[in-house]
C-alpha cells in the first residue's frame, strides 16, 4: 500500500514546523499560516492547524540496514522512548527493527527497518534515508468493522494481528494499524489511544473524521 500524503493536525503549526524543519531537518515543501508539507521520500507528511487536534501513532520507512545508523542520527536530536532499556526494538515477527520518539504534538513517531525490503543504502543516514511513510494508525473499538469499511473502499490484505486487539492491514510499503483503545494502548509508551482525524491520499484516498470514513473524489 502507498501512502502518497499523510495530513495530520495540529493546535501549535510553528513548533511542529521546527520540530520537522529544524530538528529532523526534513525538508519543506509548502508553508503558510495554516498548514506546512514535509518531503518524506516518496510521500509527502502536512500538519494542518486545528484546535481540537489529538496525537497520532505514525511510522517512515527507513532502509533495511540502517537502524543503527539511524539510533545515532536520532540520539543527537531527540531522546528516544526505549522498551525494556532497548532503544533499537526488535519485532522478530516482522522481520523488522524499530526506534520510537515523540515530536512537539507528542506523536509517536517510528523509524522502521524492514528487513524483508532489503532496500538497503550505502548513504550516510540523514533526513535524505527516509524512504516513505509506512504506518498510519487508527483507533477502533470494532476492528472487524472497520477493516470491513476499509475493504468496501479498496480490497487490502490482513498483515497481522486479529479483530479484537489490534490489527495491522495492507503490506510492508504501507501499513493501517487498527487499536482497540478498549483493550490496548501504544506501544511503546502505554499512551491512552485516542480517535485522531486525519486525511490519507494514495492507495486509499479518504479523510478520518470523528471516527468515521469520507471518501475523497
Amino acid at each position: 500500500m502507498k501512502i502518497e500524503e499523510l495530513i495530520l493536525f495540529t493546535q501549535n503549526l510553528k513548533a511542529q514546523i521546527d520540530f520537522y524543519s529544524k530538528v529532523l531537518e526534513f525538508e519543506m515543501i509548502d508553508c503558510n499560516e495554516s498548514s506546512c508539507s514535509f518531503n518524506t521520500g516518496s510521500s509527502m507528511l502536512t500538519f494542518k492547524v486545528k484546535e481540537d487536534s489529538k496525537p497520532y501513532h505514525f511510522a517512515f520507512n527507513i532502509p533495511s540496514n540502517k537502524e543503527k545508523e539511524a539510533l545515532h542520527w536520532l540520539k543527537e536530536r531527540v531522546t528516544l522512548i526505549p522498551f525494556e532499556e532497548d532503544e533499537i526494538i526488535d519485532f522478530e515477527s516482522w522481520n523488522a527493527k524499530a526506534l520510537y520518539f515523540y515530536d512537539s504534538d507528542m506523536n509517536i513517531v517510528e523509524f522502521i527497518a524492514r528487513k524483508s525490503l532489503n532496500i538497503n543504502s550505502s548513504n550516510a543516514f540523514s533526513f535524505k534515508s527516509i524512504l516513505n511513510i509506512s504506518e498510519m494508525a487508527l483507533a477502533s473499538t470494532n476492528i472487524k468493522e472497520t477493516v470491513a469499511v476499509l475493504n468496501s473502499i479498496k480490497p487490502i490484505k490482513k498483515y497481522s494481528g486479529d479483530y479484537n486487539r489490534f490489527c495491522a492491514l495492507g503490506d510492508e510499503e504501507g501499513l493501517f494499524i487498527l487499536a482497540n483503545p478498549l483493550l490496548k494502548k501504544w506501544f511503546p509508551t502505554d499512551d491512552e489511544i485516542e480517535v485522531s482525524d486525519f486525511i490519507i491520499k494514495g492507495d486509499f484516498n479518504f479523510e478520518f473524521k470523528n471516527g468515521k470514513f469520507i471518501e475523497l473524489t
